[in-house]
């Protein structure tokens, strides 16, 4: 009898305990997540040292994920304001079993947000405008990079439809959603910032439209076929950044 083979690793689709208190919350509101399959290889030169490719049946994605930061707590409880953001993210995984992700852009409205993530985290923040909002049946997403300025700068504009409740993820819709922090590279070391947020509540999606150059301004070619689309209401977010050192595989 030939046996079952392996069931794909996830990652846990509740978070685990934060290493240490947490500095900063965020709240994240009409959060869409936009995927394409990815070759591994394809996306290694773009991870921190210390990291590769996360894959699922051996492939990876890329993902553009755009949505509302209604409010901000920073360490000592300072409010602080809400924005849009919308990022480009590759998946990855540390000699610890780590399942995170690396953002190769993120474009924010808010240009104190731009400053201390790129100061505090090395996170390759960009002063962009961002706006999310209903459009007819559904939820539209626009960005266009202000800085570092360009003749053609980095712009995004897509639009989707929520469908019906996620009621038992897939494989895949795991692995792209439930991951508790991020590798980045800062002053010299790859760092790990954990991430902790109760469980997505998902919907499926239908694309209505996507136009835009995020992808090719990050470094990647365009990925033909219709994206992957998912939608959350959204959800409380809390980060302990400075957890331990990613020990080299």
């Amino acid at each position: 009898m030939t046996p079952e083979p392996n069931p794909p690793r996830l990652p846990a689709l509740t978070a685990p305990p934060l290493p240490r208190p947490a500095l900063m919350l965020q709240e994240w509101r009409d959060v869409a997540f936009w995927h394409w399959p990815l070759p591994p290889e394809a996306a290694a030169p773009f991870l921190p040292p210390g990291t590769e490719p996360d894959v699922l049946d051996g492939v990876t994605y890329v993902g553009v994920v755009a949505f509302r930061v209604a409010r901000t707590r920073l360490p000592g409880g300072v409010p602080g304001g809400g924005y849009g953001e919308v990022n480009v993210r590759l998946y990855s995984v540390d000699g610890l079993g780590r399942r995170g992700v690396v953002f190769l852009s993120l474009e924010a409205s808010s240009a104190h947000t731009v400053l201390a993530g790129r100061a505090a985290a090395g996170l390759p923040y960009m002063w962009s405008d961002v706006s999310v909002g209903k459009q007819g049946c559904g939820v539209a997403y626009a960005s266009r990079r202000r800085l570092p300025r360009s003749p053609d700068p980095a712009r995004g504009r897509f639009h989707l439809r929520v469908g019906g409740p996620v009621d038992d993820p897939s494989p895949f819709e795991r692995f792209v959603t439930a991951r508790w922090g991020l590798h980045t590279r800062h002053a010299g070391r790859t760092r790990w910032v954990a991430a902790s947020h109760p469980s997505w509540r998902l919907y499926r999606a239908v694309p209505l439209g996507w136009d835009g150059t995020l992808l090719e301004h990050a470094g990647l070619l365009r990925p033909s076929g219709e994206p992957s689309v998912l939608f959350s209401p959204g959800t409380d977010t809390r980060f302990a950044p400075g957890g331990a050192l990613v020990r080299p595989r």
